[in-house]
């Protein structure tokens, strides 16, 4: 059978054929062929049976943070020896002069017997040999030629110094990973292979079709809240995280919505059946909190509606929860995941959905702050003209809407509330003040970065839309 051989094909079995088995870097030296080009043609080759691949793993050694200072400065417990070779020093001299190095250093001399510690002084108790454990891998790294000079070397030449296991155990010192090496050869059918009778590959033609390739991506959803998470990262918050299931305590009352409040009827919200909490606040919260329901709300409040477990109606109930436990100065944190809502599901409304809420504590912080750092959001996200408005929100005072212009639609849409916690919220859970915060659902935000309409939209599974949003972005 005449085999159909490319120009890349035959130079790799010319070489092959003179020198034997080779691998990539043998075959850059011995053809005029690039990286690519051989590990194309080795796989043509494979797959004529021409030729075979055996890939070889090893592991090799690079060097962390304290091993590239120690191959550059000498391992720390050598440079303390030197320094007390000529007469003892004081352990805030020494400290003085290796930095970050010492503690290393006089660890690991004393355990050697190389140093002792009398009244603050440190004195050499012996002469160091000429190889300290671990010197010999240093040197490995200095001499370089194995791998990468300075850099790496293979873990079978770093086990010949006993040392190695000492370092080893050292943090940042080594970093292991596996390298493969392939190792290529003809086989019998490429070594008896005539030139002289085989045909050549003719052109290629570069304008041909080829098979459509689509690429894995994040669902649009996903990649939604990825972009949230890391926008309030980027802006200095921590990220907490909270049970999907919260007691009605910390889902209404602490956040001051009444016990005869409509959402918190099985119309609205999802109760647990049955499921109660016995110890969901301190008796001093609990005391607080009802002492601030039953003055300014005028009824008797119920611990046993507020023990009732709930599928969170917010994710506020998280961040609320984490001040009142911590009771920082000042704080930054958000909070991000699924809550429910006993809705008909529409265009615009489902019953699972997520939400970001996120909360900035501390005792110079005014409104004009949160405006900025909401402006700053939208920006890192894509969405540049932000419009605030005030509103109403329950446990918030002053509260404003934030608006977010779309282009594609024309006008403003409605996205974040936020606001200044009421002290009816934060004075009974002893929570500094004040306390800026703001909340929002991340579905709407998909909506308007991939044009869509519908909500559904992300649930559906649909393929052919799914591939065709990714695309847009």
């Amino acid at each position: 059978m005449t085999q159909v051989l490319h120009a890349i094909e035959e130079k790799i079995i010319k070489a092959l054929k003179e020198y034997g088995t080779s691998d990539m870097t043998k075959l850059l030296t011995r053809t005029d062929l690039g990286e690519d080009q051989i590990r194309r043609g080795t796989e043509w080759l494979r797959l004529k049976k021409l030729a075979n691949v055996n890939t070889q793993t090893s592991i090799v050694l690079a060097l962390g943070k304290n091993g590239l200072e120690a191959v550059e400065h000498g391992l720390p417990e050598r440079r303390l020896i030197k320094l007390l070779e000529h007469e003892p020093m004081s352990i805030a001299d020494a400290s003085s002069k290796l930095g970050g190095a010492f503690g290393s250093a006089i660890k690991s001399a004393r355990e050697s017997g190389f140093v002792s510690v009398k009244d603050g002084i440190l004195s050499l108790e012996k002469p160091a040999p000429k190889l300290l454990p671990g010197e010999k891998v240093l040197e490995l790294f200095k001499s370089g030629g194995f791998a990468d000079p300075g850099r790496e070397i293979a873990e079978k030449y770093a086990k010949s110094d006993p040392g190695y296991v000492h370092l080893m155990k050292r943090p940042d010192f080594f970093k292991t990973k596996k390298t493969n090496r392939q190792q290529i050869s003809l086989t019998d059918e490429g070594l008896t292979l005539d030139f002289t009778k085989n045909a050549r590959a003719g052109a290629i033609d570069v304008d041909a079709n080829v098979p459509i390739t689509h690429v894995s991506r994040r669902h649009p959803l996903s990649e939604t809240i990825r972009e949230v998470r890391e926008a309030f990262v980027a802006l200095g918050f921590e990220e907490i995280d909270g049970n999907l299931a919260q007691p009605g305590f910390w889902n209404f009352d602490a956040l001051f919505t009444p016990q005869d409040h409509p959402a918190r009827e099985m119309q609205d919200t999802f109760y647990i059946k049955g499921a109660k909490s016995s110890k969901f606040a301190s008796r001093d919260q609990i005391s607080k909190v009802a002492a601030t329901h039953e003055k300014n709300w005028k009824y008797t409040w119920d611990k046993n509606e507020s023990s009732r477990m709930v599928l969170r109606t917010h994710t506020t109930c998280v961040t609320i929860n984490h001040l009142a436990k911590t009771r920082p100065k000042s704080a930054r944190v958000f909070s991000l995941g699924s809550v429910f809502r006993n809705e008909k599901q529409s265009y615009k409304h489902l019953a699972e959905f997520h939400q970001v809420e996120g909360v900035l504590s501390g005792p110079n912080a005014t409104l004009r702050d949160l405006m900025g750092i909401q402006s700053e959001f939208y920006r890192r996200i894509g969405l540049g003209k932000v419009r605030f408005w005030p509103t109403f929100f329950p446990y918030t005072e002053p509260s404003l809407q934030t608006m977010v212009y779309n282009e594609d639609l024309g006008k403003w849409v409605e996205m974040f509330g936020m606001g200044i916690f009421r002290p009816e919220v934060i004075r009974p859970l002893a929570i500094p003040g004040p306390v800026l915060a703001w909340g929002g659902g991340i579905e709407r935000i998909a909506m308007l970065k991939y044009g869509v309409s519908d909500v559904r939209e992300f649930y559906n599974n649909d393929i052919k839309w799914l591939r065709g949003a990714l695309k847009r972005q």
